[in-house]
């Protein structure tokens, strides 16, 4: 079976921009992918030649085996779902009348009982009759989700889909997505929320300055050098005259009277650690663990990775 999304050995420039240099990967069907990045990445002008809206210069993308360029690029739209980062909307159609004409664009007919079920699931319902000018942004955001789903496409492209969202619309939006994602859709996800791509993504890519620099599953970015630290306060020694904890115990910070961070290089020593700490006299009194997240390893990654001149 052919991936969702094949993107393979893409290039794309602005003039003396070099937007995208060279970028390969594949999104399996069924999958939920992060595709990460700082500003200027490429993610954008990435997705926008996924969605044909620019023509790359060289490479081929591919929708559900359908080349999006070729004379197979109606398939290829019909295949694919975006939510765009601008707040794109006609002033002049309510909610439901948006979806019912966007459903036109699809040649659907008789689509109301799945402009219903989005609406509900994007928390619409009472919102279907207003006009898209009173909406507040976030409102507005959430009919441009459910825009990209009223063809029911099997791949759907998310760009920064949450910004501007408050709290509740962001869990909610995100309880409806997954529900298609166990459905059967693949989703591609750019965020500059790490931690909704840290707990939605089986896989993350990430670009900076138009290439591909990081492609791993989510679990094994987590423990790429993982380093856990442990937060604990011990108890005044009952023996006189020991000496300071943070003298005694390799990677000991003080961090004020009696309270510690420990950095251990694995966290299957955390016990030896406690053990020791025991042995040189100490009584522990409250323990945590502080383990690295995907914010941490984005960030050594980005960092790692050289800037390139145009």
């Amino acid at each position: 079976m052919r991936p969702a999304l094949e993107i393979d050995s893409v290039s794309k420039s602005f003039g003396a921009v070099k937007a995208v240099r060279n970028v390969s990967f594949s999104v399996p069907r069924g999958e939920f992918f992060g595709l990460l990045g700082p500003n200027g990445a490429g993610k954008t002008t990435l997705i926008n030649s996924v969605a044909g809206l620019c023509r790359v210069d060289s490479g081929s993308i591919k929708v559900m085996g359908y080349d999006v360029s070729s004379r197979d690029y109606q398939s290829a739209r019909r295949a694919i779902g975006v939510v765009p980062q601008e707040l794109v909307f006609d002033p002049f159609f309510s909610v439901r009348e948006t979806l019912e004409f966007q459903s036109g664009y699809f040649g659907i007919k008789k689509n109301d009982v799945w402009i219903d079920e989005i609406l509900s699931g994007l928390n619409l319902t009472d919102k279907a009759n207003a006009n898209m000018r009173s909406l507040s942004g976030g409102m507005k955001r959430r009919v441009l989700v459910a825009q990209a789903l009223v063809h029911r496409p099997p791949l759907i492209i998310l760009d920064e889909p949450t910004a501007g969202v408050d709290v509740d619309l962001r869990k909610n939006l995100w309880s409806f997505i997954q529900k298609l994602n166990d459905e059967g859709h693949t989703i591609v996800l750019t965020t500059h929320y790490l931690e909704e791509a840290e707990s939605l993504c089986s896989r993350i890519g990430m670009m900076k300055n138009g290439e591909l620099v990081m492609i791993e599953s989510t679990d094994l970015l987590l423990q790429r050098d993982k380093e856990c630290v442990i937060r604990l306060r011990v108890k005044q020694p009952a023996k006189e005259n020991l000496s300071p904890l943070e003298v005694l115990l390799p990677n000991a910070v003080c961090v004020e009277l009696g309270e510690y961070l420990v950095s251990v290089p694995n966290p299957s020593e955390v016990e030896d650690v406690l053990r020791l700490v025991r042995e040189l006299g100490y009584e522990i009194d409250t323990l945590e663990t502080e383990n690295e997240s995907l914010e941490d390893v984005f960030l050594s990654i980005m960092k790692a990775s050289p800037e390139r001149s145009e």
